[in-house]
């Protein structure tokens, strides 16, 4: 892992110049933020990604933890099922996810029209793939679909590992229902929340099988669903007309890295900390 960071890194500070390598050190970097031939991507593949980090984050994530703690209930029937039926999307790989929404969300011969015309919704219906106000929020809707059991089953593991003397004493003192999860049981679930929030961060801004899969490389409709992975992708190997650039598309990767490796030391250092004083 340690090596092909460090030639990544390496090739980003480099351009093919004369078929050589010349050492031009943030010239790249400089290029993708303000030079229009990679700018205008660029920026539009940064905030569509935070954008598809945000529906992840606060529609995967509370809906995880709900999922959890109703699945945590004792006199819930059919825990088992409810779990298994929940996470297995999971285990699904991206290419029959996104090949099978694809199917699904087809005007032409997907099962959505058909589902929403006999509830008599059909009018809500649209080829939301296929407009550019819309497809981000689709993509990232089903990427909430897939992994929507990762959250619930850790928080629901969280939540069996509570001591039950310690939901017993809050009872006791006549803490129960909602209110006991809001007092006793979320301040000793943080830590996990808080690896599932970074974990959510980490695999948002890595993204690219699932869009490639739904919309290709170029992350149509007009590059709205562009991602800095997808732009990656594009700007290394190249697609259609355009020619890759290993030296640029090194350049973007070292920017997904500093990126993360930002978002993540936040979460180390402020964050973790934060939680752990609070618990305290």
């Amino acid at each position: 892992m340690i090596y092909p960071l460090a030639e990544t890194l390496r090739l980003s500070l480099f351009r093919e110049v004369d078929n050589s390598a010349v050492f031009v050190g943030l010239a790249n970097f400089a290029d993708l933020f303000f030079d229009s031939r990679w700018s205008d991507q660029f920026w539009n593949a940064l905030w569509n990604n935070i954008y598809f980090f945000i529906v992840n984050m606060l529609v995967q994530n509370p809906i995880g933890i709900a999922l959890a703690a109703l699945l945590s209930i004792p006199r819930l029937r059919g825990r088992s099922f409810y779990r298994t039926a929940i996470f297995l999307p999971t285990l699904l790989s991206f290419v029959i996810v996104g090949f099978g929404w694809k199917l699904i969300l087809s005007p032409l011969w997907g099962v959505a029209p058909t589902l929403l015309d006999f509830v008599g919704l059909k009018f809500l219906f649209a080829p939301w793939l296929g407009k550019e106000a819309y497809a981000l929020t689709t993509v990232a809707l089903v990427s909430v679909w897939q992994f929507i059991g990762l959250p619930m089953i850790l928080i629901y593991a969280a939540l069996l590992s509570i001591p039950e003397e310690l939901m017993e004493a809050a009872e006791c003192d006549g803490v129960t229902g909602a209110a006991q999860f809001w007092k006793i049981k979320l301040p000793l679930i943080l830590p996990t929340i808080g690896i599932i929030s970074i974990l959510t961060f980490v695999g948002n801004f890595n993204a690219f099988d699932l869009i490639y899969t739904m919309q290709g490389a170029l992350a149509g409709p007009n590059f709205s669903t562009d991602l800095l992975g997808t732009l990656l992708y594009r700007t290394f190997f190249g697609h259609q007309l355009q020619l890759g650039d290993p030296h640029m598309g090194a350049t973007v990767a070292t920017v997904m890295f500093l990126i993360i490796l930002s978002g993540v030391a936040l979460y180390l250092f402020v964050i973790q900390r934060r939680i752990t004083r609070y618990q305290m």
